[in-house]
């Protein structure tokens, strides 16, 4: 595997959107969930939050990274300042004292790229890209497997506990058992 993971930034648009690709809950999302709610999600069209990643791409600060092997698309993560995201501010699954963190809201990979150690790398490079921006504290509302039996990979995409805990992130709080709030320091 020849990996890079780098901020998604215009140039690499067509392949954010190879990664989301055209069917499932990434190609109906296009990473706006946690950047709407209520009404506001439910009323916008996927070819409207398409264009919502597309024009955040385009800004001065990438919503994530994206991760290739050898050129071909592979994965995705979102990370991005707390004050980003309307929906973590207004959950209890990600009650923090700290309300200038960076989050790590989401991962994206595709089928045929999957158990082959991408959310890690992806992670790694949410660290790295948030850290260069200045974040000093990088937050998650991370995935317990422990708790659950078998899990569908759709419901894996806030990332799994111990993907966080192998990068040095360590756990604040729980809302459940399955829901786990993590921190690391930059």
């Amino acid at each position: 595997m020849t990996l890079e993971v780098v901020p998604a930034t215009p140039d690499r648009w067509p392949d954010v959107v190879t990664v989301m690709g055209d069917r499932g809950d990434p190609a109906r999302c296009f990473c706006q969930y946690f950047r709407l709610r209520g009404k506001e999600w439910s009323d916008t069209s996927p070819a409207a939050k398409r264009e919502a990643l597309r024009a955040q791409i385009a800004s001065d600060r990438p919503p994530g990274v994206l991760a290739t092997d050898a050129g071909t698309p592979v994965g995705w993560c979102a990370v991005a300042p707390r004050s980003a995201y309307p929906r973590v501010l207004a959950s209890p699954n990600w009650r923090a004292d700290d309300p200038d963190a960076w989050v790590v809201t989401c991962f994206v990979v595709p089928v045929g790229h999957r158990r082959q150690g991408l959310a890690g790398e992806l992670l790694q490079g949410a660290i790295h890209f948030a850290r260069t921006q200045g974040a000093e504290v990088l937050e998650a509302c991370a995935v317990d497997l422990s708790y659950m039996g078998r899990i569908p990979s759709a419901d894996l995409y806030r990332g799994p506990l111990s993907v966080y805990l192998e990068a040095g992130f360590a756990e604040v709080s729980r809302t459940s058992a399955q829901w786990v709030l993590v921190r690391k320091e930059l």
